[in-house]
């Protein structure tokens, strides 16, 4: 099945205490780089869950937000710090001698954040890891479902300029024997004028036409231009990510399409040439957004 790199999934859901949401989100890129983001109590998560990824997406530039808020319970406690928080009383007092009034209160000193420390209570991390999976897993498939559906629309667009390539290379093969024969008759026609009424060299006429022939000639660059849209084709219907092959494929489809422009000798093929390569350009463009 055919894949974009591009793609969206979330997937949120209350498990015992826990609200958990997990957002996915991609965009091309040449490799597998991925991104997770956690709340910082929860980093342990992070590892995890970024193996779950690879485990699903093999390219794309990938970011992934989880956030989870204990509904039930606080798993916080504040304590009051007491060393620090004498130590800014003792350091207040000391003001007393310089007329400074001592109006030391219990909401004064709280403007004093580091008086307070917070700690967490202990959380069993192998239990919130299998309900963070939970979520991922459902948040996921929605992603990966848009991957495929975009793939998809992928696909018909890059059948449809397969089909017109392999018509513009009927067109160039079609083309090129009538070339031939036009240049020859050219050349007979220039030769006969130049000479006026001296016979023309049939055997080296035909000398000329052979060379020109051989010139233009482009059977071996359109064979294998089939060849390269026939494995293309075959790819796409591939169950695995083919968006690296198919880059490779297109650069083969250009290196031929550019030998035949540059045999291309009379305006009819040249036009077809620069659609055949205008087309294999589009083809380039869209495989970019391919797993």
């Amino acid at each position: 099945m055919l894949k974009s790199m591009t793609g969206f999934g979330m997937a949120e859901r209350l498990i015992d205490s826990f609200n958990i949401k997990v957002q996915i989100k991609s965009v091309n890129h040449r490799y597998f780089d991925c991104s997770v983001k956690t709340p910082r109590y929860y980093m342990f998560l992070e590892d995890k869950i970024r193996s779950l990824a690879a485990g699903c997406i093999s390219r794309g530039k990938v970011e992934i937000y989880v956030s989870l808020e204990q509904k039930e319970q606080d798993d916080r406690e504040i304590r009051l710090n007491t060393p620090v928080a004498q130590g800014y009383i003792n350091a207040l007092r000391e003001l007393e001698p310089l007329g400074v009034e001592n109006d030391i209160t219990a909401s004064a000193l709280a403007r004093f954040n580091d008086i307070f420390k917070i700690e967490y209570k202990d959380i069993d991390e192998d239990a919130v890891s299998e309900m963070v999976q939970s979520v991922f897993e459902e948040a996921s498939e929605e992603f990966i479902n848009m991957r495929a559906a975009e793939g998809e629309r992928l696909k018909t667009a890059l059948c449809g300029s397969l089909e017109r390539v392999l018509e513009l290379v009927s067109e160039v093969e079609r083309r090129s024997p009538e070339s031939v024969k036009e240049h020859r008759e050219k050349l007979e026609a220039r030769i006969r004028e130049l000479l006026d009424s001296v016979d023309v060299d049939e055997t080296r006429l035909l000398t000329e036409t052979a060379i020109f022939a051989d010139k233009v000639c482009v059977d071996e660059e359109t064979v294998r231009l089939r060849s390269h849209v026939k494995e293309f084709m075959t790819a796409l219907e591939s169950d695995v990510p083919v968006g690296k092959k198919l880059d490779f494929i297109v650069q083969e489809m250009n290196r031929e399409a550019n030998t035949i422009g540059s045999k291309a000798n009379d305006f009819e093929n040249a036009k077809y040439v620069v659609e055949l390569k205008s087309e294999i350009e589009k083809i380039r463009e869209q495989i970019q957004n391919i797993e």
